[in-house]
């Protein structure tokens, strides 16, 4: 007798499974789709250029991201400790990549160097930029802004000593409460950012010749 009530439990424990699982398949098959979308901020960046033939050349080496950032998706944050994604809102290419993109395209614009290029094995150069992106979110206060800080320095490439570096942290305010608009903030934020470290740069090697 007491094996056959632990069949029977057995059964009833496996059916109450079954069930379950049938359930949540026929939930998941009644949930549609939804889109995901994709961001990117700025203008890609343009092809190397000559520029003042007498100037440094610059390498632009990549500017890392704490791991959060580094799946693609928007991030934000509201109060002290929550922080979170949307998860069908991403970015085309990783914040990280985009900061570097928007440095390069500013130091070529200015004009003040021979060549801006992205570091590599075979590339050289005078000076390499490098840098830490440790915020690129929404943060969720009192009002919506939107929040950038990076850490940049500037290595003197035949020494490979560290001979500069800069922290730029700002905010920028949403105006609105979409996520269209939190990409347009960060797009406004992250001009000023690079603006202010490319102006930094271009100070510091001015007054180093």
């Amino acid at each position: 007798m007491r094996a056959a009530a632990g069949d029977k439990q057995a059964m009833r424990s496996l059916l109450s499974i079954l069930l379950v699982m049938t359930g949540c398949l026929g939930e998941a098959g009644c949930v549609s789709t939804r889109p995901v979308h994709y961001y990117t901020l700025g203008a890609p960046a343009p092809p190397a250029n000559q520029g003042k033939p007498d100037g440094l050349i610059l390498l632009v080496g990549s500017i890392a991201t704490p791991e959060a950032l580094q799946d693609g998706r928007i991030r934000y944050r509201a109060g002290s400790n929550e922080a979170g994604a949307y998860e069908y809102h991403r970015w085309t290419e990783r914040p990280g990549s985009m900061v570097r993109n928007a440095l390069i395209r500013a130091l070529r614009d200015s004009g003040k160097y021979q060549r801006v290029l992205e570091s590599g094995s075979s590339t050289s150069g005078d000076y390499l930029l490098r840098g830490k992106l440790d915020e690129f979110d929404e943060v969720d206060h009192a009002t919506i802004q939107t929040k950038i800080s990076i850490h940049v320095e500037l290595v003197d490439w035949k020494s490979n000593q560290n001979v500069w570096d800069h922290i730029v942290e700002r905010e920028e305010p949403v105006h609105g409460k979409s996520v269209v608009e939190v990409v347009q903030s960060l797009d406004r934020n992250l001009r000023q950012v690079v603006s202010e470290t490319a102006g930094e740069i271009d100070k510091f090697l001015a007054a180093r010749r």
